[in-house]
């Protein structure tokens, strides 16, 4: 296998679903009626942008969780059930339920879009949103919720018995569904598991089977992806992409939204980091 067959072979590209009223600037952060635009579901330009990303050989699109936008599983089927090829990657936090019902609901899902979807499991936003969904727990917590979240989650896509757990945030007594993981190539779905602090890069190897992280330089991200590799596991980097005719304009664009930006998204943003 020469060299660019071996790349195209191990790199896949995702992307993040266009989200309903989305428009030039940064409306997946708006406030007031912005907010409630992007809260809705826009099927019609969702499945269009969806149709596109198949055509350009997009491997997945990311639905988004949080208070701003629609449900992310909810939004999947809608979309799932009016394309053919491109896969869902469902974003979803720990604590917002129990994993038995989650597991129940994703598998469900499965089965309604033959299998085309993966899960960004994700232990947490800003504190603020956090507490939105009854959620007071402290970071390192949400981490080690999520530990025993995914575990529990393994055991029934697993499928070799009634489920049984006793952690500190969860327990599961003869735990039963009679929905399966649906998929014609895995048994369970990918599970990537983003952040860039340590407790994420530990869920990755224990639990998932990527991590997602924020791009960097060749260096660091040498030092910081070995042990996940040596896991066996992928890695998986976060970009953005800002287009315009020359890298000068593209620049000034980058320093634009940089400075336009409200302090306490950028507070929320630089924790999603950590």
């Amino acid at each position: 296998m020469n060299e660019e067959a071996e790349l195209n072979r191990r790199l896949r590209f995702h992307w993040r679903l266009l989200q309903g009223g989305e428009s030039r600037g940064v409306t997946t952060r708006a406030t007031g009626a912005s907010q409630r635009a992007t809260g809705l579901p826009d099927l019609e330009h969702q499945i269009e942008f969806c149709r596109q990303a198949e055509e350009s050989g997009i491997t997945g699109l990311l639905t988004d969780i949080g208070a701003a936008k629609p449900d992310p599983i909810l939004l999947a089927a809608g979309l799932g059930l009016a394309t053919e090829r491109i896969e869902f990657i469902i974003a979803y936090r720990s604590g917002l339920t129990f994993p038995t019902t989650f597991v129940q609901q994703f598998n469900t899902l499965s089965a309604l879009v033959n299998g085309r979807l993966s899960l960004n499991i994700v232990a947490g936003h800003s504190p603020l949103e956090q507490r939105y969904y009854g959620d007071y727990l402290a970071h390192h917590e949400r981490y080690a919720r999520t530990e025993e979240f995914l575990a529990i989650c393994h055991a029934f896509w697993k499928n070799s018995g009634p489920v049984n757990f006793s952690g500190k945030y969860y327990r599961i007594e003869e735990g039963k569904l009679n929905t399966p993981f649906i998929s014609p190539h895995h048994s369970f779905p990918e599970i990537f598991v983003a952040g860039g602090s340590e407790e994420a890069r530990t869920v990755a190897i224990s639990q998932g089977t990527l991590w997602m992280r924020l791009a960097d330089t060749r260096e660091n991200l040498r030092s910081s992806v070995a042990s996940v590799l040596a896991a066996g596991k992928e890695v998986g980097l976060r970009m953005s992409i800002i287009a315009r005719p020359t890298r000068e304009e593209a620049v000034r664009a980058a320093y634009g939204l940089l400075a336009g930006l409200d302090p306490s998204i950028r507070d929320r943003e630089n924790e999603a980091r950590l």
